[in-house]
């Protein structure tokens, strides 16, 4: 059997955390996370086994898509810190052997950046190109039409918005206080390089997460998108929007900044389901980026147009392993490279999204979870929180006016819209979806204690700092899940995924490089694959349901070799076992494969 080869390289080896600034640790006591606050949290990752930190946008914003509309990129958004503040971030994290990568946000900014307020100035300013710009379109009756029938991301509106100043609408994918960049500008093109990657490369940054970075190109005659939805004037574009024409030409002239900076990068891919396109941008020999995020997992059972319009739990185990699949076959005999990740700031908690979040549940699902991902190939992504097992606020506990996220407020927006504002079956049905899907739960504070507002303000209380109730509401379970309480609890989640990580980089051979192959795809209850690499073969086996189920264990054709086989029991979610063909509910075992 010939095996796929992979380039070591120590970025693919690595564990990169994801911190999300507004949440994650309060220093000062307003309430609001900040740089010193992270900076105050380094011994804690570096004990974690991570490599790399991640830091979403903590640029100057207006903050109407927390920080994804950026004001000024050389600048941090003042409750966060200052420049001077995240070049201690810089320096501190370097010094425990870590790196730190950025958000890179360059599809579009906040309407209230400096650029866009020039060239929303004047039809003759300068910077008026820098942004995109169209004349309306009539109706036969004379009505005032956007340019074409694009729908942006967020809620049912169009993607254009009516400029009173110079009387032409400007294009944004996403909110109307975040337009599109025109990256069909060289000008612009280099001002975006200079102030939001070399700035910061200059200062020591290791890298960048890039935001949407296949949505840059766009077909400059925005035709009209097909009609899915006639009932709407506004329709989905993602398939123009996305990947467009020169999209690759722009790619090459940012890698040559990346590659000056020996910048490691991992972009963001959405709406691109041909693995062949994927292939385009991670491919070693294309030298475009290191990998990319693809969506495959977590957006298994969302809605396939409006992510919040479908039912919770509306999917089966055999759809979440082609998912998965899916995700792993990208590196399969190519010389590209991918990535591992069940949560980020976009996503509900996995635990409540693809396991079992009930009390008497919850460490067992983080713990199953916890070793699929760890033996997956591909660079680690987690999520803070993640590592003790942080599940969705539940529904009775977390009332509907705690949700602010863009996003959720939108929809419920169109839900009222539709169906009238006192249609309470059409809204609980919402809420129900909010509840599973919604992007808040990712983004609560993090609970470092039981103590007041989940002792997020702690690093403040502990300087005798009066502390303000955090930005968003606590998460109702704090008390139950926190990280004080796991710190030195063996049989914790947190312990379970420091043991995990450890067990990564014992066996990366298999665990970080090998090749993926699900072995009964279609069974309802159990995952099971082996990883395989010409230096040996594990055998991993998962049991997603809440009671005991019988396996048997492989023989040599299905495992594909020659002589008999001999499993080594190397890892258990559930400590020492005591059936050997029996997994116990939420039980993940991992056997070494010798012949």
């Amino acid at each position: 059997m010939t095996f796929s080869t992979h380039t070591r390289q120590w970025w693919k080896e690595a564990v990169v955390y994801q911190i999300y600034p507004a949440s994650f640790c309060d220093s000062n006591g307003d309430g609001i996370g900040d740089l010193p606050g992270i900076t105050s949290k380094l011994d804690y990752l570096a004990n974690l086994g991570v490599n790399v930190i991640w830091v979403s946008p903590m640029y100057d914003s207006p903050q109407v898509d927390m920080g994804y509309d950026i004001a000024n990129y050389e600048a941090v958004y003042p409750p966060y810190g200052t420049v001077e503040d995240m070049e201690v971030l810089i320096r501190e994290t370097h010094a425990r052997g870590m790196k730190i990568m950025l958000d890179l946000v360059i599809n579009h900014t906040s309407d209230q950046h400096q650029w866009f307020k020039e060239s929303r100035s004047s039809k003759d300013n300068p910077k008026r190109d820098w942004y995109i710009w169209r004349p309306p379109r009539y109706s036969p009756e004379g009505k005032r039409l956007p340019p074409n029938n694009w729908r942006a991301a967020w809620g049912p509106i169009s993607a254009w918005e009516w400029d009173e100043t110079t009387q032409e609408y400007y294009f944004h994918i996403f909110a109307a206080q975040q337009p599109d960049l025109n990256w069909e500008n060289p000008e612009a093109r280099k001002a975006i390089y200079a102030s939001s990657m070399e700035f910061w490369l200059k200062r020591g940054v290791d890298g960048f997460r890039i935001d949407v970075v296949n949505m840059y190109s766009k077909p400059t005659a925005f035709p009209d998108a097909e009609i899915i939805d006639p009932t709407t004037p506004f329709q989905p574009a993602s398939t123009l929007f996305c990947n467009g024409p020169r999209m690759h030409e722009f790619l090459a002239e940012m890698s040559a900044i990346f590659t000056k900076y020996n910048a490691i990068t991992v972009g963001e891919l959405p709406n691109t389901p041909d693995l062949q396109d994927v292939l385009r941008y991670v491919s070693a020999d294309s030298q475009k980026l290191n990998m990319v995020f693809q969506f495959d997992v977590v957006t298994v059972g969302m809605g396939s147009d409006i992510t919040y319009d479908a039912k919770p739990r509306d999917f089966t185990l055999p759809d979440f392993k082609r998912a998965v699949d899916a995700t792993q076959s990208l590196i399969s005999n190519t010389d590209g490279w991918t990535t591992v990740f069940l949560e980020n700031h976009d996503q509900a908690r996995s635990i409540s999204r693809f396991a079992d979040d009930r009390p008497e549940f919850r460490v067992r699902s983080a713990k199953l979870l916890a070793l699929m991902q760890a033996c997956l190939t591909g660079t680690q992504y987690i999520y803070q929180g993640q590592e003790i097992g942080t599940v969705n606020a539940p529904k009775a506990l977390y009332p509907l006016e705690n949700y602010i996220d863009i996003g959720s407020i939108g929809h419920i927006a169109s839900i009222k819209e539709k169906y009238g504002a006192e249609n309470k079956e059409e809204l609980e049905k919402a809420f129900d979806a909010l509840a599973y899907f919604a992007r808040d739960h990712g983004r609560l504070p993090i609970c470092w204690s039981g103590g007041l507002y989940g002792g997020f303000s702690e690093e403040a209380e502990k300087q005798g700092k009066e502390v303000q109730r955090p930005w968003m509401e606590s998460h109702p379970l704090a008390k139950e899940i926190n990280v004080a309480d796991q710190l030195d609890d063996p049989g914790s989640v947190l312990a379970f995924w420091r043991r995990m990580l450890g067990f990564r980089r014992e066996y990366k051979d298999l665990l970080v490089y090998g090749d993926f192959r699900d072995l009964r795809p279609d069974n309802e209850d159990l995952f099971v694959f082996v990883k395989e690499s010409e230096r040996g073969k594990a055998l991993v086996v998962l049991n997603f349901t809440t009671g005991e189920r019988g396996f048997v264990l492989l023989g040599k054709e299905e495992l594909g070799v020659q002589e008999k086989v001999d499993l080594e029991l190397i890892m258990s979610t559930h400590g020492e076992v005591r059936e050997k063909e029996v997994l116990g509910a939420l039980e993940g075992r991992v056997y070494l494969v010798k012949q």
